[in-house]
């Protein structure tokens, strides 16, 4: 029904940059809030930075400054500029959307990409 792909991520050195981006496809109507959590092992899904459609980003606060989160509603599609990687930022990271689809008109339910690890090695 929907999909959301992620693409990016890899093996990058303390302090080198890196993009994720997800794409949102399907019988979409709208998207609502897109965003991205990471998680490593034995800890919560913790959520990194979300944007509303239209609406003012959010960070959390290790990440601030470092990170940027934008949307392209044209192309269904979340980005992650990450910048000035820490080792402590190694996860496996998830895109998330609020998406409205045919099927369940005026309801939004929550997507999730597949996941795609980012190592930083210090």
């Amino acid at each position: 029904q929907v999909q959301l792909v992620q693409s990016g991520g890899g093996l990058v050195q303390a302090g080198w940059s890196l993009t994720l981006s997800c794409v949102a496809s399907g019988s979409i109507i709208s998207i609502g809030p897109m965003a991205w959590y990471r998680q490593v092992p034995g800890k919560e899904r913790e959520l990194v930075a979300s944007v509303a459609n239209g609406g003012r980003p959010y960070y959390v606060a290790s990440v601030k400054g470092r990170f940027s989160i934008s949307r392209d509603n044209a192309e269904n599609t979340v980005y992650l500029q990450m910048n000035s990687l820490k080792p402590e930022d190694t996860a496996v990271y998830y895109c998330s959307a609020d998406v409205e689809t045919e099927v369940r008109r005026r309801f939004f339910e929550t997507y999730w990409g597949q996941g795609t690890q980012v190592t930083v090695s210090s």
